[in-house]
């Protein structure tokens, strides 16, 4: 957790607002492996990291509620009990987005303030907005006296992504923000919402983030298609989703389909396994199995769902040809973002000068590089 962050935050707030502010901290989240699997009923193995969201928030006397987003300079005023959508893409829907689902639940919300901001870099599939979400509901909880248990908040955020920001994500992003536990990971069962923790000791490894600094404008519109194409095939299927499906289930169809979509949810189906698998990985300690299974979970998100792009697959092929690194994929929605890469220690800052130089060669472009450790989820400061 940043101190000199929420030193900003909390003293924004007190030259705005003259008061004292309740402070939440509300990490993002890596996904080890699992990818766009969480919406189709399956296991994923996310875990919530140091680097978050910082909201400080208290009741207004005032007859409007003010957010004020310190990254961006800039704020918006809205009154709770007449919320619309902002335009596309805007940050203030995650905070409004959160108010309409707690009223739709028959709860009153009061006239508040809220400050906020982080060192969540945007877009690059860490979860930004699960996390400001989640410290928002949190923080109202908390102010207003709710009563709300957490996973009742998971699903308000979650329902704000949907309806506010159009994005049909799982719930995987809001639980691990949610319910992080410092050097675990949680293998989540997305059907049932009940997590496994795994305490992760990577012995003479580290994880490193490498963003790749771009993001394509495809991304929210393909994942609502990817998803779509999920819910088809499962209907077909006569299942309730792709979780229930095995690869000789898939082959019965393979026939009524196009050869795209098909590759779609075999990818779906053997990436679930592979969450299972590192699960097993994890618990024999064997890390070089864990990498192995991570550089499959690339190749599966490149070639069959086609969610990565020149960026990310080139950042993995420098992993591939690194002797430091054991396993590498992208990480999130895909066209841009993220890779998570099992790096050497004693390799690690090598392997980050090289891949910096050949990225700036390839694209005239900087990619930017994180070292991430595993974090407690949401909760007051």
């Amino acid at each position: 957790m940043n101190k000199a962050m929420i030193n900003n935050i909390k003293s924004t707030f007190k030259s705005k607002f003259s008061t004292e502010p309740l402070m939440v901290f509300s990490p993002g989240r890596i996904n080890i492996i699992g990818e766009h699997t969480d919406y189709n009923d399956g296991f994923v193995f996310p875990a919530a990291i140091d680097k978050g969201i910082v909201a400080a928030i208290q009741k207004s006397d005032a007859e409007i509620s003010t957010a004020f987003a310190v990254d961006m300079n800039e704020g918006i005023e809205f009154f709770p009990d007449s919320i619309q959508p902002l335009h596309t893409e805007h940050w203030g829907n995650y905070v409004i987005g959160v108010v309409s689902e707690i009223q739709k639940k028959g709860i009153k919300i009061e006239n508040f303030d809220v400050v906020f901001g982080g060192d969540i870099p945007g877009g690059a599939g860490l979860s930004s907005s699960a996390a400001l979400e989640n410290s928002i509901v949190v923080g109202l909880n908390e102010t207003f006296n709710l009563g709300l248990s957490r996973e009742e908040m998971i699903y308000i955020s979650q329902k704000a992504e949907h309806n506010f920001a159009g994005v049909n994500c799982g719930i995987m992003d809001q639980y691990a923000s949610m319910f992080g536990i410092e050097n675990h990971a949680l293998l989540l069962d997305c059907r049932s919402i009940e997590a496994k923790p795994f305490k992760i000791d990577f012995h003479d490894y580290e994880l490193i983030l490498i963003n790749t600094n771009v993001k394509h404008s495809l991304s929210d519109s393909a994942y609502n298609d990817r998803r779509s194409v999920c819910e088809s095939i499962s209907k077909m299927l006569n299942i309730k989703a792709l979780r229930d499906a095995t690869e000789s289930d898939l082959l019965t169809i393979k026939d009524q389909v196009s050869d795209e979509d098909y590759q779609k949810v075999l990818y779906v189906v053997q990436e679930n396994q592979r969450a299972v698998d590192a699960g097993a990985a994890m618990l024999a300690d064997d890390l070089e199995k864990l990498g192995e299974l991570i550089f499959a979970s690339h190749e599966g998100l490149s070639k069959q769902y086609k969610v990565s792009c020149d960026e990310l697959d080139f950042l993995v092929d420098c992993a591939k040809e690194s002797d430091q690194v054991i396993g590498a994929r992208m990480m999130g929605g895909g066209f841009g973002g993220c890779t998570i890469n099992l790096v050497s220690k004693t390799g690690s800052k090598l392997f980050q000068e090289a891949v910096t130089k050949a990225y700036k060669n390839k694209f005239n472009n900087d990619c930017s590089i994180y070292a991430v450790s595993l974090s407690n989820g949401t909760g007051l400061i």
